[in-house]
């Protein structure tokens, strides 16, 4: 019987270099520029249920909402409402407000958004894309914008699915694509939940970028891989991306 001291006993597998076969990305303020269309639709939320800019308070609130983006806005509603059947109804609302702004045509892709996405995924690497919305208002976003076809998955959180800053996101989107490892996924996001759900999952490539909500100062105060400017550089970074990983 070998000493379990013996090294030549021990199974240290080989580390070898992997590419990036997944991007999880999120949607509004990376991919899809919104400007004022969540905060709009939050302050509606919040005046439907006694919260609204004449009540005092308007300017923490308001700051709470810009801290607090990339998370759950039922989560928020919650924080601000302090009654979780309160939020959910102004969950409702404000989902509605968020839709109707796609349909008017609020919103738009991010300049060199389409091309960066088309670009990652003929390098063969899949293409999620994300939200803290619901999956309704993220399939009608991505219907508007004509990107039914242009990404592999689009997800939203869920029933057992918890929102950004939890890793579940990311985790979800490589058991549906068939990820065998987290090495081998890169997050790309605006806000700090965004990094931080990366960070959480395990994610070797975590980019943020300063196109969004959330400024580089507050990026940079997170943890990350990579600080890009906006959407249209990831490519660029996650392409002929390698990452060290251990052999099974």
């Amino acid at each position: 019987m070998r000493d379990a001291n013996d090294e030549s006993a021990i199974h240290t597998g080989a580390m070898h270099n992997v590419r990036i076969r997944l991007a999880v990305i999120d949607t509004g303020g990376t991919t899809i520029r919104d400007d004022d269309v969540v905060i709009t639709a939050c302050v509606e939320a919040l005046a439907a249920y006694g919260a609204g800019p004449e009540v005092p308070g308007v300017e923490d609130r308001l700051r709470y909402i810009k801290f607090s983006m990339g998370r759950t806005r039922l989560d928020v509603f919650r924080y601000l409402l302090r009654d979780g059947g309160t939020a959910r109804l102004a969950n409702r609302v404000f989902e509605a407000a968020v839709e109707s702004a796609v349909v008017q045509g609020d919103i738009e892709p991010f300049p060199g958004a389409r091309r960066a996405i088309d670009e990652l995924r003929d390098a063969g690497i899949a293409v999620c894309l994300t939200t803290s919305m619901s999956q309704r208002t993220l399939d009608r976003i991505v219907e508007v914008v004509g990107w039914k076809d242009a990404v592999d998955l689009t997800l939203a959180p869920g029933f057992g699915v918890r929102s950004r800053p939890h890793p579940d996101l990311v985790l979800m989107a490589m058991m549906r694509l068939g990820i065998d490892a987290v090495r081998e996924v890169s997050v790309v996001g605006d806000t700090v939940a965004d990094l931080v759900a990366g960070s959480r999952a395990g994610a070797s490539v975590v980019v943020g970028v300063s196109s969004g909500a959330h400024d580089a100062k507050m990026l940079r105060a997170t943890p990350h891989t990579h600080l890009l400017e906006g959407i249209d550089q990831v490519p660029g970074v996650l392409i002929d991306q390698r990452v060290p990983m251990t052999a099974a």
